[in-house]
């Protein structure tokens, strides 16, 4: 492709790179697929463009309306950049600790902050939203938590790029958040091989990682539920944020510079690789390490990062 004719042309179709060095079984390859080489920086942009498009397709979204969304971080962003080249404004629900960068990405193409209580974390911006929702029924309120918009843009892109670019996969391990990617990959690629496992990866019950969450503190997305969640995860695996850090650690030392979410879902994959004789495991890298450089992840103690994680959200 010599030019693109416009950025949302650049959204997916993102590379897949192997990572096998850090497998702890010499028979299971490893490959992570680099969400944070999207235009926004994260695997969110599939889900903001696809919910605005449908949404305009089926007219809940008018030229030049509103929207209202809860996010601690990425979808916002993505959101705010969908929204800035197509014409809307956003308003973006999110916790009043959530890390400096994604106000400030938010604040770059020109999204207004509602802040939410910071103790609530993610599920509280969500509460929020859906009162706000409730009295300003002129906005548009696409919701990625209950939008079929959000698996579908896996279903359609994510899980073809890594069937096609990965057929011999084996395991897909991802990190829980909404649920939109390990439902609309997971029933892509099962749909192909029935016997490929999906595997999924959460944060201990009321610890906060990195765009991740736990089924356990009460609030489980409907697109989870709607998918047949369940049945479609063959296990999951709980990461803590002491090692979702070491994991991102590791794996800058690969020259692969991503988010914390991103080490959760290689530990999460390093535990596939022990638990299986031999197989291909591909891992989503759900965006990259720039919204976390006051994190300290790479440059401080863990244990000072491990105890900043506990008062900010570095979604």
């Amino acid at each position: 492709m010599a030019y693109c004719s416009n950025i949302f042309d650049l959204v997916g179709n993102t590379p897949l790179v192997e990572v096998s060095e850090l497998s702890p079984n010499s028979r299971v390859r490893i490959l992570m697929k680099l969400e944070g080489q999207n235009p926004s920086g994260s695997v969110k942009d599939r889900v903001a463009l696809s919910m605005v498009e449908q949404a305009e397709k089926d007219g809940t979204l008018q030229p030049g309306q509103t929207l209202l969304e809860p996010s601690s971080g990425n979808t916002g962003i993505g959101l705010a950049l969908v929204a800035k080249v197509k014409g809307y404004k956003l308003k973006v629900v999110m916790p009043e600790n959530v890390s400096p960068e994604r106000r400030q990405l938010l604040e770059v193409w020109g999204a207004e902050i509602i802040g939410s209580p910071a103790g609530e974390g993610s599920n509280g911006a969500v509460r929020m939203a859906e009162h706000i929702a409730s009295e300003h029924p002129e906005w548009a309120f696409l919701y990625q938590y209950a939008n079929p918009a959000n698996p579908r843009a896996h279903y359609d892109g994510t899980g073809p790029e890594i069937w096609r670019d990965c057929p011999e996969v084996t395991h897909f391990v991802a990190g829980l958040g909404t649920s939109g990617t390990l439902m609309g990959v997971g029933r892509f690629l099962k749909e192909r091989n029935p016997a490929i496992q999906v595997w999924a990866v959460e944060p201990p019950a009321g610890e906060m990682v990195d765009g991740l969450r736990s089924l356990d503190d009460g609030y489980i997305p409907p697109i989870f539920l709607e998918n047949d969640g369940p049945s479609m995860l063959d296990r999951k695996t709980v990461i803590g944020t002491r090692e979702s850090v070491e994991w991102t650690k590791r794996i800058s030392s690969l020259g692969i510079f991503a988010g914390i979410s991103t080490g959760t879902a290689m530990a999460g994959a390093a535990r596939c690789a022990e638990a299986i004789d031999s197989g291909v495991i591909v891992i989503v890298s759900a965006d990259g390490g720039w919204k976390y450089l006051s994190a300290g992840v790479w440059t401080d103690d863990i244990d000072v990062v491990v105890e900043r994680a506990s008062r900010m959200t570095y979604f």
